[in-house]
């Protein structure tokens, strides 16, 4: 039998801890074992019942989920899931709770919110299996590749669990010429819209939220919005985003497999795929397509990822050509998508 993850919830709001203990506790593998209304009643919970994972309010007395957040993170590293109102303020303190080195986050439910919290319990789980760990590599602050060349390769990246963290290691080693890339990133839609902006003031290219009919261009980034709709890229002859009202794909909207089909009907050869870290399995038979289509392709290493589930699933499929260390995948991206000497490929 499987012993249930033990959960701290740490929550100003008598209320909200309720809900997210009854949430929590509905699920027989997740048993809430204490609740915390601010940041001194946790750190004396966390001492006392030694959590599995602890879920934290941003917003608190005394001292706010972040400065709390920081604490742990480098007295006692636990898996850490944020839980965040969702306005633009919100996402931008998720964010950075995010490259602090939290799990996961959620948004607090709005009012005649039906189905509260419900993908809560399923984070809580996959963040009590990992040996959660900050990489070395996600800190240190790296240069743009100089003297790079761009060819006609279009890159696609997807990402989940941990993909803050790993995107922005990614990303940092882009010069402002890189190849046109998108992005599909498991993340609320509030919280696309900031973490394009940051990503767009601490990275070398143009960084944005995709928009339907954005044509690809070299230097620039979209990242798929969250919520509604799916991201892909369409048109051979002039390459463009688009957003598609449809289903959820492997239970996401947007979805990898989504984005990496439409990449491999597009482009085949002429791109790179990327799988990162992420719980389950969407983007591996996406992956899979670009590769048969003749496309190269890069998955995260196990010893990397804060949650080693997409990029397995997508490795024991076939769909991964090698498996890399977060911190040289930025690199190996672009090795494989310069020009050639003999002209571009």
């Amino acid at each position: 039998m499987t012993v249930p993850a033990r959960v701290l919830v740490v929550d100003d709001s008598p209320t909200m801890r309720g809900l997210i203990t009854a949430v929590l506790n509905a699920d027989p593998e997740v048993n809430v074992v204490g609740q915390a209304g601010d940041a001194m009643e946790a750190r004396a919970a966390i001492k006392q019942l030694n959590p599995d994972v602890v879920t934290l309010d941003i917003e608190m007395p005394n001292m706010n989920g972040l400065e709390f957040l920081e604490k742990i993170m480098r007295l006692r590293p636990m898996p850490v899931i944020m839980v965040s109102t969702m306005t633009h303020h919100g996402a931008n303190a998720t964010l950075a709770a995010l490259e602090i080195g939290a799990f996961d986050c959620v948004g607090k439910p709005s009012p005649g919110d039906g189905r509260p919290f419900m993908d809560l319990a399923e984070k809580v789980k996959a963040a009590a299996r990992s040996a959660h760990r900050r990489s070395a590599e996600v800190a240190q602050v790296i240069s743009p590749a100089a003297g790079y060349k761009v060819g006609r390769k279009v890159v696609a990246i997807g990402s989940s669990t941990g993909g803050v963290e790993a995107l922005i290691t990614v990303l940092q080693n882009f010069p402002q010429n890189c190849p046109p890339t998108v992005i599909t990133q498991h993340m609320p839609s509030t919280f696309t819209k900031s973490f394009a902006e940051r990503l767009n003031r601490i990275c070398a290219p143009v960084v944005q939220e995709a928009t339907d009919g954005a044509r690809l261009e070299i230097g620039k980034i979209y990242l798929a919005p969250g919520g509604d709709r799916h991201l892909q890229v369409v048109n051979p002859s002039a390459p463009c985003c688009r957003l598609l009202e449809s289903d959820p794909v492997n239970g996401h909207r947007p979805s990898v497999d989504v984005l990496f089909q439409s990449v491999a009907e597009l482009a085949g050869r002429n791109a790179v795929g990327v799988i990162l870290t992420g719980m389950g399995r969407d983007g591996a038979s996406g992956l899979l397509k670009m590769r048969s289509a003749g496309a190269r392709t890069v998955g995260q290493n196990e010893k990397t990822c804060v949650v080693y589930g997409m990029p397995r699933v997508a490795y024991e499929i076939g769909a991964v050509e090698q498996q890399l260390p977060l911190g040289s995948i930025g690199e190996e991206v672009l090795k494989l998508t310069a020009a050639r000497k003999e002209g571009a490929e």
